[in-house]
């Protein structure tokens, strides 16, 4: 019998699926309510006006309108809706 048990197989080697993170609606263009504006981990862009948060932190147009992505005073981002 052998003293040691045999080496399993390697743990480097598997890659995960993308998450499909990021911005899905871009700057000036026009979006329904509803409509998922920013897939993200965090609050790296923040919610403004019109814009809702989810749970999983993606943002979410509440009315019908343009989108903006402004910067605020030091590096806060910020997405918000201009109705028409």
């Amino acid at each position: 019998m052998a003293h040691k048990t045999g080496q399993g197989s390697t743990k480097n080697l598997r890659s995960t699926a993308g998450k499909r993170l990021g911005i899905k609606c871009s700057d000036g263009q026009k979006v329904a309510a509803g409509n998922v504006l920013v897939r993200q981990r965090g609050k790296s862009i923040h919610p403004g006006k019109n814009v809702g948060i989810g749970k999983d932190f993606t943002l979410f147009a509440l009315d019908d309108g343009v989108v903006k992505y402004i910067k605020k005073r030091g590096n806060k981002k910020v997405a918000q809706i201009d109705s028409e």
